[in-house]
Formats: C-alpha cells, sequence, structure tokens
C-alpha cells in the first residue's frame, strides 16, 4: 500500500527536537520558525510536556466521556484563568476543522437560523461546514457546497452591514490574523463592527484562534485587541504542543443539551495531560510576553529591509510579503541556511515559532534572510 499523495514533500526527516531547534536523521540541525504550522508553542520535547504526558500515560491514555475526568475540569479551570474568560464553557474535540465545525453548529442550534458570513482568503478547515465557509474552491467538493454561505470582502464595514439587514445571520467567523490568508490582521473597528451587529440581530460571533489564539500574538487571543468577547472561541494547534486537541470556549449565554455535541476521543485523558502542560508553561515562563516582545523585534528587524513589500502580523504570528524576484528566498532559507519557514501564496513567508523563541535565534533568522535577499 502507497500514502495517499496529499502535499508537496521535502526531503528532509526530522527525527529529534529541542526547543527551536530540531535535526534530521542525518544529524542535521535546523532552527524551526514554522512550528509545525503554529503547533509548537512551547519548544519541542519541552520536558514538562513530556513529564506530563509520560506521568498520565502510566495511568490511563483513555475512557470515553461516559465517566467522570477530572483532567476535564481542571483544563477549562486553567483555561479560563490564563485566557481570561473564566465564564465561559469549554468543549474539548480533536482539531482545529473540528472546533468550527462545532462552533458553527452551535451557533444554529442557539437562534435557530442558517446564514454564515465568512471571509475573502479565509481558511477555517476541511470538514464539510469548516471547508464551506472556507474561501478557496479548490478544496470544496460538490457536496461541500453551501447556499448558507455568504462571502464578503475582507474588513468591508458597508456590505457587512448590507449581509445583515437583508439575510437571517446565524454566526460570523472570522479569524483574528488570517494565517493562509497571508497574515492579514483584522483590524480592531471590523472587530468590533461585528460584534456590534452580532448583537443587534442575535447572530453569534465566532472567533477562529485555531492559528492566531493561545498566546501567539501576545494576548491570548487575537481578537481581544480589539476589546471586545466573541461568543465561542475555536482553538486547537498551539493548544496541545503536538498531540491533537480542539476545543470550542462558549459564551455563558448559550445553553447546553444533551445532543447538540458530542465527541469520542476530544477530551481524553492524555490530550487534557498536554493541554493542562502547555497552559502551565504558557504562564510559569511568561511566553505571551515573550512573544510580544521577540515578535516585535523580529518585525522591527525586517521592516528595515527595502526589498520586503510589507511586513504584517503581530508577536509571533509574521508574515512577510515578497516581490516576485525573491520568490526563492523561502526554499533557500531551508536548504541553505536550514531555517523551517511557512508560506502564502503567492509570496508571502510566514513565521509561527514556538512562542519561546529567543533573540539569539531572531538574530540567526534576520543574518540567514539579510544573506538571502542581499542583491
Amino acid at each position: 500500500m502507497k500514502l495517499f499523495d496529499v502535499y508537496p514533500i521535502n526531503p528532509i526527516n526530522i527525527v529529534k527536537g529541542v526547543g527551536s531547534l530540531v535535526y534530521d536523521d542525518k544529524g542535521q540541525e535546523y532552527l524551526d520558525l514554522y512550528g509545525g504550522h503554529a503547533v509548537i508553542s512551547i519548544g519541542h520535547t519541552n520536558p514538562h510536556y513530556v513529564k506530563r504526558l509520560e506521568d498520565q500515560l502510566h495511568k490511563i491514555g483513555f475512557y470515553s466521556n461516559s465517566i467522570e475526568i477530572p483532567l476535564q475540569k481542571e483544563l477549562a479551570e486553567k483555561l479560563g484563568h490564563v485566557s481570561g474568560k473564566e465564564d465561559y464553557q469549554l468543549f474539548l474535540c480533536n482539531s482545529g476543522a473540528e472546533a468550527n465545525e462545532n462552533a458553527l453548529k452551535l451557533a444554529s442550534f442557539y437562534n435557530g437560523k442558517k446564514k454564515v458570513i465568512a471571509f475573502r482568503k479565509s481558511f477555517h478547515g476541511r470538514t464539510s461546514l469548516a471547508v464551506a465557509v472556507t474561501d478557496n474552491p479548490k478544496i470544496v467538493a460538490p457536496i461541500n457546497e453551501s447556499d448558507n454561505v455568504i462571502f464578503l470582502p475582507w474588513q468591508d464595514e458597508v456590505a457587512l452591514e448590507q449581509a445583515f439587514a437583508t439575510n437571517e445571520i446565524s454566526s460570523v467567523i472570522i479569524e483574528g490574523i488570517q494565517g493562509v490568508g497571508g497574515i492579514q490582521v483584522a483590524s480592531e473597528s471590523f472587530l468590533k463592527k461585528i460584534r456590534s451587529l452580532c448583537d443587534q440581530y442575535n447572530a453569534v460571533f465566532i472567533a477562529d484562534s485555531v492559528q492566531c489564539g493561545y498566546g501567539r500574538t501576545g494576548k491570548f487571543f487575537s481578537h481581544d485587541f480589539a476589546g471586545v468577547d466573541a461568543d465561542i472561541y475555536s482553538m486547537a494547534k498551539g493548544m496541545g504542543n503536538g498531540f491533537p486537541i480542539g476545543g470550542i470556549i462558549i459564551s455563558p449565554k448559550i445553553l447546553p443539551a444533551y445532543g447538540m455535541l458530542g465527541t469520542t476521543f476530544g477530551g481524553n485523558h492524555l490530550a487534557c495531560a498536554a493541554g493542562l502542560a502547555v497552559l502551565e508553561v504558557i504562564e510559569q515562563d511568561n511566553l505571551m510576553q515573550n512573544a510580544a516582545e521577540v515578535g516585535g523585534y523580529l518585525i522591527s528587524g525586517l521592516k528595515k529591509f527595502d526589498q520586503v513589500k510589507e511586513v504584517r502580523g503581530r508577536g509571533l504570528m509574521i508574515g512577510i510579503e515578497l516581490p516576485d524576484e525573491l520568490a526563492h528566498v523561502r526554499k533557500e532559507l531551508l536548504f541553505k541556511h536550514r531555517i523551517f519557514t511557512g508560506e502564502a501564496k503567492p509570496n508571502v513567508v510566514r513565521l509561527l515559532p514556538a512562542l519561546n523563541l529567543t533573540k539569539a535565534h531572531a538574530d540567526r533568522f534576520l543574518e540567514a534572510f539579510a544573506s538571502v535577499i542581499a542583491p
């Protein structure tokens, strides 16, 4: 049997990781500024994280949600404390797509409406509802197409108001910073407008925080910069530092009922141990502050390069837009300087490192970047 061919693969076999460094099967060291697509939030093989998982595995790794799992309550309490959303409710699942799927479904249960507002260049996942609100026709199968999704231009307040006035809107789903869309930061005024219209029309504000959340921007949720609360926040990626875990936190105004949501693997013992370890390290090591400081340092350094068209982002979620003649930069960073980065089409280099990235590693990247773009 062969693997189904899903992604273009770099000929590199990573077998070990420590902090922001990874090593291939030949012992070659790489600087990881990609974090496995924003997944590695507290560094590879963080000792506290490894011990938390090891200790739990020696007790029990899994049992169903038909019994009490105190770790779930512990995780909910810690997440409420670290995020500042202590009056919210937590539903645990396994991935970002699952989180957004459940958020959209729960919103429709709440107000009985069907229409969803999403935005151009959005990415919310690959499962049925999540991909229906994703603006990429190439990954939307005919069975996923839906007349219930209204795609609007990014940050067009007039179009947003018109959509609410002429449709029965169930929810608005928006990334605080679009990741796949090229690190496009939602303005504070636009997020406030969404909050206002959702209040006016009894719609649900869904803050997709799968990539831009969990402290990556210097605040726990990037939407927090606007000073408003969403009704549902979706989470995954950095939530488990590599262990599959996702979730949504839900406003107290949305009341649960048996049968609304459900999961087999969500909230299992190992996932909760991983989730708790991540939050404990974020809190103990002040990683949100580090993300803000080192991210600001990187952004400031990158803005000094005249060849760069634009630098966008917050904290350690950074997009470097390059001209066509520098389309080779990402590949050269990887194969010449041994630095992993991400991309957004056509020419945006994305930085999504662990939140404990050091200034020394930031300098290593800036020096390599300077040499790659040098005329």
